[in-house]
């Protein structure tokens, strides 16, 4: 069985992928500092298709040695996930010092040390391997929360040089969502941006996590074995770029 490491999982984008990760087959390691969202994952996934960790990805001791951790009690891994992110929603003139530091860590340096790490471990594995990073369309367009915007676009800058500093054998590729519904940064994100996300969108059926997720399991999946380096947009058309 394949198994997938998932950050982020205990809501929204991680946990629905989560989901679709197990009712296609694979096996889930979830991570997550939200232990009740883990714990509500763990009442809807049998134990034996989940394996949950519950970690902070702003502590540098946790991003340094969570992968190598793994990697004791899994002889192979076949994906990383690296959705675990923060969103403030607000002017950088209103960041303390710690949360700058907090929000650069889990956004991007984090991804630095977890991708690097399982890409190390998986360089010569018999079968293609698959990194998928979420960024968001801030990263692409701008951000009234400058923090998120900066760290999301060094996301996409990551994914692409890792795309060449991984291949052959692992592909990195990134999901660049827009207005997601039910996540847990959709109501910090101020109401005039969220009108104006809605009325760019072209198509009109709203994207929920689980939208995200299909576009994650087919860059898991063997059918987007062309594609690396790749930032594929879920935003019901909006921003054209």
């Amino acid at each position: 069985m394949k198994k997938i490491v998932i950050t982020g999982a205990g809501n929204g984008i991680g946990m629905a992928t989560a989901k679709a990760c197990v009712d296609a087959g694979y096996f889930v390691i979830a991570a997550d500092k939200d232990a009740a969202g883990l714990r509500d994952l763990q009442g809807e996934i049998p134990v034996s298709r989940l394996e949950t960790y519950h970690v902070d990805f702003s502590k540098a001791d946790v991003y340094k040695s969570f992968i190598g951790n793994l990697y004791k009690h899994h002889s192979a891994l076949d994906g990383l996930i690296n959705n675990a992110g923060l969103y403030h929603g607000k002017s950088v003139y209103d960041y303390s010092d710690e949360e700058i530091e907090e929000i650069w860590a889990v956004n991007l340096k984090s991804l630095i040390y977890l991708s690097k790490d399982f890409a190390q471990r998986e360089v010569h594995a018999p079968h293609i391997r698959s990194i998928i990073n979420i960024t968001s369309v801030a990263g692409e367009v701008g951000s009234m929360d400058a923090l998120y915007g900066a760290t999301k676009a060094g996301v996409i800058g990551l994914t692409k040089a890792n795309a060449w500093n991984f291949a052959p054998r692992v592909r990195v590729n990134a999901v660049s969502p827009a207005l997601i519904r039910n996540t847990s940064i959709h109501d910090r994100i101020p109401e005039h941006r969220r009108r104006e996300y809605e009325r760019q969108e072209i198509l009109k059926d709203p994207i929920e996590p689980s939208g995200v997720a299909d576009v994650i399991l087919f860059l898991l999946s063997a059918q987007s074995r062309h594609l690396t380096g790749k930032v594929i947009a879920v935003d019901n058309g909006a921003y054209p770029r």
